[in-house]
């Protein structure tokens, strides 16, 4: 089947199946939506054919009696008749359809079969199909509206395009981007994705040269590697901003305890965040996102600095306190740029960062170009009202040289209509404007987050696998061997077969020990009353080996040191393939769900930086005097493990739990290699 998805998103001429005269069918919907299309049209209704009026009996007969290639078939039929209507249309010459029709997969055992039917047909004649279960496509500056909502006919061109798995959620960020002074290059509904996917659309709009800036919105992804692969391409040229539905779906994302920490949502988020994307958390923040990114872009760095210009303190401070927030540095000025603005502004007004001009005067686009040139500030987000007596808010941003050369973004506060009319002009300059400091600050933190991961390195590569795992089944001991030879460290213990073993063992080690019930088929020994903490004599050790059966085996370790408890897992997601997992041990970091997620294998470069993603990372860095995490020893030990499992398909998880920080560094106090056979 081709890739080329221009015959569906740029046709030479466009059929409509299933045309009605009846205004409230949908044929007649579409019919009219494409009126306006300039190049071929023609309407096919079997049923009430009419030459004259231009409605067909076929496609074959509409396709010899309408000048010009009919590419695209919108199909206006029921589920039950779209598999013969679409092997009709491929007959004829289409080489792309859309179905905008329900009744498939979601309406039980008999949509399937209609689901397979159409699937068939596109896999035997190469016919990419879009849909069903969509209400369509448009592309403005062709002026083709495949769209049976028929205000999605009057969106502006421009350079945005949107990719979303619904069809309303396509029209409804359409119309919001509109609505905040942006233009649609494409918006695109996938629907149920039988054939062409997000992923497809993503690779045509690697390519497209209209196209600035791409919305991306998910609610399952059928191929994550493909999906990841497709974010990727586009990432490298043009910004993607992502937004996941699903937050509140946990799920029974696995039965460990390492995947009870991740749901899919977060899985996925991580996933385009890894690719590149900017990701949002709503539709609010998407639009202010792409207002800024399809205009400006900041130079790759890992931590941009942003000044602020205001000319109404409490705004500012606004500003000021989201950046905070957000973790987005705002750098004091230099003492250079102080002393110009000083002589710019009023005595007494704020001029380190936030600078606070009181009511902007004539030399407001001065302060705005010393500002930003000062080195420290990479991104300047300005905030002024609209004040015709007192400055030109669109001139003075122009004047400053603001712009790709000198990234802004610029909050208009004032009346609907003065606003609008600010906001045109500093769009038409490059500038991207907002309407209130929520909306800047949420473009800020895009541009930022934008910058901070393009400075990631992009070729690093992943390490070779120091090791496969092994194929059998792995006690506690096996595994932490297993670990220990990939330069993991782990405490000193015996694995004991019988009491005198475990005798032997507590005088060789010296107390305190922990005695554990040593079983490869218990996951979760503290469950079965399996672990015994902090055990100093033989009678405590007696007492211990009761409780566990005498006639178990069992391991004898020595007490680690206190320290900082993470855990760490590596497994294989369902639609991602191999992850990495990393958060805080403890039950309040499984009931925050404060984890770190990577796609595996990574490299070491990569893996150091996840901590940073963690809320309670500042537990890592000494906080009260506890231990400092070495970010490279842990990039080492995360990267180590994501290799081993990636090289391994025998293996579904290998989870250390707890992986304690300590003065002298990482050490794992349990470990758990689950094979793939277990698991099925």
């Amino acid at each position: 089947m081709t890739t080329n998805l221009t015959p569906l998103f740029a046709p030479e001429g466009v059929v409509v199946i299933g045309a009605s005269r009846q205004s409230g069918k949908l044929g007649a919907a579409m019919a009219r939506s494409l009126a306006a299309f300039p190049g071929a049209r023609a309407l096919v209704n079997a049923r009430r054919p009419d030459p004259d009026e231009g409605v067909y009996a076929s496609v074959a007969e509409a396709a010899e009696h309408v000048g010009g290639r009919l590419d695209l078939a919108v199909l206006c039929v029921p589920a039950a008749g779209c598999a013969d209507a679409l092997a009709e249309a491929a007959a004829a010459g289409c080489r792309a359809a859309l179905i905008c029709a329900g009744g498939f997969g979601e309406a039980g055992p008999e949509g399937e079969e209609h689901a397979e039917a159409v699937r068939r047909v596109a896999d035997e004649t190469g016919i990419r199909l879009l849909g069903p279960n969509t209400s369509g496509f448009f592309a403005p500056h062709l002026g083709l509206t495949a769209s049976f909502v028929p205000a999605a006919g009057q969106l502006p061109a421009g350079d945005v395009a949107v990719v979303a798995a619904s069809g309303g959620v396509n029209h409804a960020l359409a119309f919001d981007l509109v609505t905040a002074g942006n233009g649609i290059s494409l918006g695109v509904g996938i629907g149920a994705g039988l054939d062409v996917t997000a992923a497809d659309v993503l690779e045509h709009l690697a390519g497209d040269g209209r196209t600035t800036a791409v919305a991306l919105h998910l609610e399952t992804v059928p191929d994550g590697p493909r999906l990841v692969a497709a974010v990727r391409l586009v990432a490298a040229v043009k910004p993607v901003v992502a937004l996941v539905v699903g937050r509140s779906d946990v799920g029974d994302f696995a039965r460990s305890h390492t995947g009870a920490l991740a749901t899919s949502w977060r899985t996925t988020r991580a996933a385009l965040r890894q690719a590149g994307a900017v990701v949002v958390d709503d539709e609010r923040e998407m639009v202010d996102a792409l207002t800024a990114l399809s205009r400006i872009q900041l130079r790759p760095h890992p931590d941009p600095g942003l000044g602020i210009v205001t000319a109404q303190a409490g705004p500012g401070l606004l500003l000021a306190d989201r950046a905070g927030t957000d973790g987005i540095r705002t750098p004091q000025l230099s003492e250079a740029t102080q002393r110009t603005l000083g002589g710019l502004l009023p005595p007494l007004t704020y001029q380190r960062n936030p600078v606070d001009t009181g009511r902007p005067g004539e030399t407001f686009a001065r302060v705005l170009g010393t500002t930003a040139a000062d080195p420290e500030v990479d991104l300047l987000s300005v905030y002024a009202l609209t004040e015709p007596d007192s400055v030109d808010l669109a001139s003075a941003a122009q004047d400053a040289g603001l712009g790709a050369d000198s990234p802004a973004v610029v909050v208009v506060g004032g009346l609907p209509e003065d606003v609008a009319e600010q906001r045109a002009r500093l769009h038409k300059a490059g500038i991207p404007a907002l309407t209130g400091p929520a909306s800047a600050a949420n473009a800020v933190r895009a541009l930022v987050t934008h910058a901070r991961q393009r400075a990631l390195p992009m070729d690093g590569a992943s390490p070779p696998p120091l090791a496969t795992a092994p194929p059998g089944p792995m006690d506690e001991d096996a595994a932490k061997t297993f670990l220990a030879d990939l330069g993991i460290r782990t405490p000193h213990r015996v694995a004991c077969d019988t009491p005198a073993d475990a005798h032997y063992a507590l005088r060789l080690l010296g107390g305190p020990v922990a005695v554990k019930v040593l079983d490869a088929a218990i996951l979760h020994k503290t469950e079965v009353g399996g672990v015994h903490l902090g055990v100093r004599t033989p009678d405590e050790l007696d007492a211990a080996l009761d409780a566990i059966g005498r006639d178990r085996r069992c391991l004898v370790e020595a007490m680690a040191p206190a320290g900082v408890d993470l855990v760490l897992g590596v497994r294989r997601d369902p639609v991602f393939g191999p992850v990495v997992l990393a958060g805080l041990g403890g039950t309040a970091a499984e009931a925050l769900a404060d984890v770190a997620i990577r796609l595996a294998p990574l490299p070491v470069a990569e893996a150091a930086s996840m901590p940073d993603d963690l809320a309670a990372r500042a537990l890592l860095d000494g906080w009260r005097g506890g231990p400092v995490l070495d970010r490279a020893e842990f990039g080492r030990v995360v990267s180590a493990l994501a290799a081993v499992l990636a090289a391994s398909p025998g293996t579904a998880e290998i989870e250390i739990n707890p992986l304690r920080l300590t003065a002298d560094g990482l050490i794992a106090l349990d470990a758990v290699i689950v094979r793939t056979a277990d698991r099925t």
